[in-house]
Formats: structure tokens, sequence, C-alpha cells
């Protein structure tokens, strides 16, 4: 796993680059939290193929107890990928409503994860 750092406008943001996936459980998804939180990271970047498939199944509650804490602790986050590929309408609809928000973004590109965190 490698921290890519993006300075934009004086805005610090973490993104995660992996080969592999990094979030399998709800306890790698605070790890990670933690580790980039400490490390002076407040805005952070994670692409969908690193996570689990579950955490796109609501069902599963990976997602909610994942992105509950980032929200806790004021961590915005941006996940990059290609989110089409969902049918479950709840997910859909998840996505929707954290798109409305500031703390937890879905983004199809790097440029639009980085435009998004970047705005204050």
């Amino acid at each position: 796993m490698e921290i890519k750092t993006h300075n934009i406008n004086d805005t610090k943001i973490a993104e995660v680059i992996s080969e592999v996936k990094i979030i399998n459980k709800i306890e790698d998804g605070l790890d990670l939290l933690g580790n980039l939180y400490y490390q002076g990271f407040d805005k952070i970047i994670l692409h969908e193929k690193n996570i689990t498939p579950d955490f796109f199944n609501l069902k599963s509650g990976i997602a909610g107890e994942i992105l509950q804490k980032f929200s806790t602790y004021r961590v915005r986050l941006a996940i990059v990928g290609d989110f089409s590929k969902y049918t479950s309408k709840s997910l859909n609809d998840f996505i929707f409503e954290s798109n409305k928000g500031r703390h937890i973004n879905f983004v199809p590109s790097i440029t639009e994860a980085i435009k998004i965190l970047s705005d204050r």
C-alpha cells in the first residue's frame, strides 16, 4: 500500500494506492482511518477496487460502520470507481444522497475526487 499526497491550494489529500484489497472488514477501514488521521490527513481518496464487494452490499453493515467513523472524525472521503455496475436501489440511493453532502462522495475519477476534496 502506498499513500500518495496531493497538495492542492494548501489542502493535503491522501490517495491510497494498492494492487490488493485493503478494506476487507470493518476493522480494516477503521485502522486505515486512524493511521491516516494520525498522519495529519483529513481528506482521503480510496479506490473502489481496494474495497471488499461486501462494502457495497448495504445489508452487510460494513459501509455504514466505516463511513459513520469517517463522519464522526470529520474526515472527508472520496471513493473512486464505476458504480454503475451496482444494481441495488438502496445502494444507488445511498450514493446519490452521499454525493449531495460534503463528507462522503462516490466519484468516477481521481480528478473529480481531488476537485471535491480540495473545495473548502
